[in-house]
């Protein structure tokens, strides 16, 4: 049922691109049709196929990565409360400085290879998933954590039985964020230098004019987007298979 409605709803997206082309009257070299695109992914798909090789690459280290470090530093934070104080000025700092303007610093550090990619990704992602999973371990039902003082369970026994637990839906919502926006940082780090990457193809495909090629690099990186998302959107409810239940479902609904 679900490939049904992604099927429509591309199919209504290019409708819709067609006939804003068509009522614009927009020339191919500013906004080509959905057709010529489809036959530029079909002409290069393995040119295509390497550069999202290399970007997609960059997308799931990064994810995989900023998941990690924002896990770690809003356990950190839970453990000990006084880091919080120290942590969430950098915190906060990772995201008010924009990503672009951070984007030639990392590359001039790490170079032009995946480092910097990966680096751009982790500092986009980081936020999201350590925020979402630390404010999620401070909303724990309170009697949950007063049954564990009376059994005189352990502050790990209860961070692992109980706070963990409960705070696992907010831990996927933010994964969920983080793996809408993972791609932004690996393109713009491209943008900025690399010799690889749908990024790159893009700027390349743009710089010789090569519009419909430019429009093909980015509807491959769209669907390669997508399908991440969705599969770590399934793998999140099945991690948080009680987030999802019937009984939730018919609990809310009139």
């Amino acid at each position: 049922m679900r490939a049904v409605r992604l099927f429509v709803i591309g199919a209504g997206l290019a409708l819709l691109w067609q006939l804003i082309v068509v009522i614009t009257g927009a020339p191919a070299y500013i906004l080509p049709g959905p057709l010529p695109v489809a036959r530029a992914i079909v002409s290069h798909l393995p040119q295509l196929l390497y550069h999202l090789q290399t970007t997609f690459s960059e997308i799931l280290l990064g994810l995989i990565l900023g998941t990690l470090l924002g896990v770690s530093s809003a356990l950190a934070m839970t453990i000990m409360p006084r880091l919080k104080q120290w942590m969430l000025p950098v915190l906060v700092m990772s995201q008010a400085i924009p990503v672009f303007a951070l984007a030639p610093v990392l590359v001039l550090w790490l170079g032009y290879g995946m480092a910097s990619k990966v680096g751009m990704t982790v500092l986009i992602i980081f936020f999201p998933v350590c925020s979402s999973f630390y404010y999620g371990m401070q909303r724990i039902n309170p009697d949950l954590l007063e049954l564990a003082r009376i059994m005189n369970g352990s502050r790990l026994a209860t961070l692992r039985h109980i706070i963990i637990p409960s705070a696992l839906p907010s831990f996927a919502a933010g994964v969920r964020v983080a793996a809408a926006v993972a791609p932004i940082g690996a393109v713009v780090g491209e943008w900025v230098g690399s010799s690889s990457g749908l990024g790159f193809y893009m700027l390349h495909a743009n710089g010789r004019m090569q519009i419909d090629l430019m429009f093909a690099a980015l509807t491959v990186l769209s669907i390669a987007s997508l399908m991440l998302y969705f599969f770590i959107d399934y793998s999140l409810n099945r991690l948080v298979f009680w987030e999802n239940s019937k009984e939730v479902r018919h609990a809310v609904q009139p």
